[in-house]
């Protein structure tokens, strides 16, 4: 991991990284038997969202996440209910924070950081975001969503989208997140990355792939790491 020059923006990704996926898993626990199915589908619904933008198609978060678990349904024989759906779909707005979360975010505000997210989730017109329930949006100067370019992370378009509409290059933006195929995406596009190894997720060791520039396994320990590398 090298020292580059320091960013001006940290760009969070939302889900996973900020926000609690596991507590959605007693949803699956009532519907499979077995809440560890939570991690099938949240692994389904990235991988499929990631073919739709590969394919050149496009349909937002909250309806790829309930097709993708009518479709594990049917793998375990299964009839998905609307009831089902509907508790899915809003399990997906309203996740809590991680406990570390509000703490990190505190300490690199206070560092001097500014910090936006960008999610995979859908604008709620008239409604709050999944950022906003969870209570972490005090410390965010905007929230950028991938409508607006209709692809997903990791497509580069969607960070390049971030930086222009921040008017700076996107050398100066830091990707923040849970997973590596965001900071991946995010460093592919000029970006630095930083990865909070959040239980499930962990660097991909091979050689000619963007290595994250920090590594931490919760948020105030990355927060540390990138005060001391861009603000001490």
């Amino acid at each position: 991991m090298n020292n580059p020059t320091a960013p001006a923006v940290l760009v969070f990704d939302v889900n996973e990284t900020l926000i609690d996926i596991g507590s959605m898993a007693p949803i699956f626990e009532r519907l499979f038997g077995d809440g560890r199915v939570l991690r099938t589908w949240f692994d389904q619904l990235v991988m499929y969202s990631m073919t739709l933008t590969l394919a050149g198609q496009y349909r937002d978060f909250w309806t790829l996440g309930a097709g993708v678990l009518q479709m594990v349904g049917d793998i375990h024989g299964l009839r998905i209910k609307p009831e089902h759906v509907q508790a899915l779909v809003q399990g997906m707005k309203t996740m809590p924070a991680h406990a570390d979360a509000a703490e990190g975010l505190q300490r690199l505000r206070a560092a001097g950081f500014r910090m936006v997210t960008l999610t995979n989730s859908p604008p709620t017109p008239g409604g709050r975001s999944p950022l906003e329930n969870a209570g972490l949006d005090r410390f965010f100067e905007r929230q950028f969503n991938v409508e607006a370019v209709r692809a997903y992370k990791p497509s580069q378009a969607v960070y390049h989208m971030v930086a222009k509409e921040l008017d700076v290059p996107t050398a100066a933006c830091c990707m923040v997140a849970a997973h590596i195929w965001d900071t991946i995406g995010g460093q592919s596009a000029g970006m630095t990355g930083a990865l909070v190894t959040r239980p499930g997720n962990a660097v991909l060791p091979v050689p000619g792939v963007p290595q994250p520039n920090a590594v931490a396994a919760d948020l105030p320990s990355l927060a540390t790491q990138l005060i001391e590398m861009w603000k001490a």
